[in-house]
């Protein structure tokens, strides 16, 4: 008989129960809290009817309440919890048991089932729509209104998960990982017996290739002869690989696995070292291979997670890992939109991508984008230009080498002249070198140049130009200059001002996010960073919208002083008149109001 659909999805009780933590504790934990908050809210933020497409409709037993699982993942993120500590908080910790609902005496799920769900969200993609969730419910509340609104947009580095290690140990870890894959998908025996009869399995195998590596660091030639053997070592099993791949089956599973490390593994070899085609001095006995000088572009920085890489927050500060970038409205403060870069990708990469989600997130229309100088390039301003939205962001300023900067000159690109600080004007335009884009786009440069004649006399030469004599000063009209100009003209006008103080909203709010923990990555890979970074976004959303509702009380400031300290002297003065009543006929004596706790039993020697 087949099972009526829906069955195998677990569902909860709108009818609260007498002896749930949340009936009977709500109180005692706070109804203000953020755990309270939750706990009032059930029923309102998640439905398990939303998530019915992660369930088998017709095999298998009840699952887990998923909106249960939902609420569980939030209690986690704001708590910053791993998922042994999420799970032993689900069973013991009754701000826990109240914000879930569940009697205190239950055990509401295994560390596997919150894992697997969280998978499920990955898969389906279905985690943007607890994001979206934390937006809908702003908009119920009447938090977040208006049929127009303005975005912040912004980025911040992603410390990643994976270990950063130099080239040789680098290596291998690509090695062992091939091994690995070999042994375990086409060999079918333990990585580290297949390694030992291959002769490899001595030096892999330690704590560091590197650090048990028996050799002068101080001699190059030494260096050179030990990294002539890890080549080896990578080229050999590379070919084993390649004979392994015509046993297993086509499209398989072992093929995928095999070919995933194989490529990796290329891929380390390509961008650190150098064959003996490449130019450049040799070592000596060193079997002409050597260390690439320099960080190749889009260099994988760690086997655990190849898609971590190098990336620049400032000149000075590099980190490894990914980026977030994220959408902030800043009248309501909220985010509307999330997303995950490499690490050394431009910050303005996706960023239409962010208006248009944050548009199909909350349904309001973006009328204006506001971002800083690293969204300011005339590529994105082109972009944005010809999907008919508006970009507000600084133009970055040009370094001043002690003489005039381009801005020193009045460029007229309607009349097509240009006028020197001296006054002096040109209309001869000439070509200038090409570039490409970021999108990949050649771009053939054009400047105007003032004649020799014109620049020869002029008391102003020496501030201006070091061209040589017999020529005069160039200045290049880059592609979208009309919208650098037009960048310029408001950058110095006083309503600037008031742009600049709506781009601090995005930064205050990443600050949010660093709070809930997401400046280091839990896990391997851009799309589970992707979940954290969205689960800790709707956190925020959530506990904003709760605080502004006046369903949660403030998490800092002079409330949050003002109600403890009224807290305190509430308690003090209970405590003191319980003791008034309790001993009328003996003499008062006031409690302590913070006692150390008596030991449970006495050491005697």
């Amino acid at each position: 008989m087949r099972k009526q659909e829906g069955l195998m999805l677990g569902k909860r009780s709108p009818q609260r129960g007498m002896f749930e933590a949340d009936h009977v504790y709500l109180d005692f934990v706070g109804r203000d809290s953020f755990y309270g908050f939750l706990a009032t809210e059930r029923g309102n933020l998640f439905r398990d009817e939303d998530f019915g497409p992660l369930y088998c409709p017709d095999n298998g037993r009840n699952s887990v309440p998923p909106s249960l699982l939902a609420t569980a993942l939030l209690l986690q993120a704001h708590d910053r919890a791993s998922d042994d500590e999420a799970k032993a908080r689900a069973d013991f910790d009754m701000r826990w048991k109240v914000a879930l609902g569940i009697r205190m005496d239950e055990r509401p799920f295994a560390k596997s089932t919150l894992q697997l769900f969280r998978a499920q969200l990955i898969l389906h993609d279905r985690i943007r729509a607890i994001f979206q969730r934390s937006l809908e419910y702003a908009q119920e509340t009447g938090y977040l209104q208006g049929r127009k609104m303005k975005v912040v947009l912004d980025t911040t580095p992603i410390l990643g998960r994976g270990a950063v290690k130099d080239t040789y140990n680098l290596l291998a870890d690509g090695i062992k990982k091939l091994i690995w894959a070999l042994a375990k998908n086409a060999a079918g025996t333990p990585p580290e017996v297949w390694a030992r009869r291959q002769g490899l399995g001595r030096r892999y195998y330690g704590s560091s290739v590197k650090g048990e590596a028996e050799i002068d660091w101080s001699d190059e030639k030494a260096r050179a002869e030990f990294l002539k053997s890890i080549v080896a070592d990578a080229d050999r099993l590379l070919e084993t690989a390649r004979q392994m791949l015509q046993q297993v089956p086509v499209a398989s599973n072992q093929e995928k696995a095999i070919l995933e490390a194989a490529q990796l593994l290329a891929q380390l070899l390509l961008q650190d070292v150098e064959r003996p085609e490449d130019p450049g001095p040799r070592v000596p006995g060193g079997g002409d291979l050597r260390l690439k000088q320099g960080v190749a572009r889009d260099r994988i920085v760690s086997v655990h997670d190849p898609e971590m890489r190098h990336g620049h927050k400032s000149a000075s500060k590099r980190f490894e890992g990914h980026k977030a970038a994220v959408a902030v409205d800043p009248d309501s403060q909220l985010f509307t939109a999330v997303d995950m870069l490499s690490a050394n990708a431009p910050d303005a990469e996706d960023a239409l991508e962010l208006v248009e989600a944050s548009e199909a997130n909350t349904g309001i229309q973006v009328e204006e984008t506001i971002a800083d100088c690293a969204y300011g390039d005339g590529t994105t301003r082109e972009i944005f230009e010809q999907a008919g939205r508006s970009l507000v962001a600084r133009v970055a300023h040009r370094p001043n080498q002690g003489q005039f900067t381009k801005e020193a000159f009045q460029i007229d690109l309607e009349a097509g002249t240009c006028a020197c600080p001296a006054g002096k004007v040109t209309r001869e335009m000439i070509s200038a070198s090409s570039h490409k884009d970021r999108n990949g786009r050649t771009i053939v440069g054009r400047a105007f140049q003032f004649e020799a004649v014109m620049c020869e006399g002029c008391s102003l030469r020496q501030a201006c130009t070091r061209a040589g004599s017999g020529q005069g000063r160039e200045v290049r009209i880059h592609p979208q200059e009309h919208l650098l100009q037009a960048a310029r003209d408001l950058q110095a006008s006083p309503e600037f001002h008031e742009y600049r103080k709506k781009r601090q909203a995005a930064e205050h709010r990443i600050g949010r996010l660093i709070q809930l923990g997401v400046r280091k990555s839990r896990y391997f890979g851009q799309t589970k960073t992707l979940c954290q970074v969205m689960l800790a976004a709707t956190v925020a959303n959530l506990t904003l919208t709760a605080t502004k509702m006046k369903k949660m009380r403030s998490r800092t400031g002079v409330h949050d002083l003002a109600s403890f300290l009224s807290s305190l002297l509430r308690q003090a003065n209970e405590a003191l008149l319980t003791t008034l009543r309790s001993r009328r006929h003996s003499p008062v004596q006031f409690p302590a109001l913070f006692c150390p706790p008596r030991p449970a039993f006495r050491l005697s020697f």
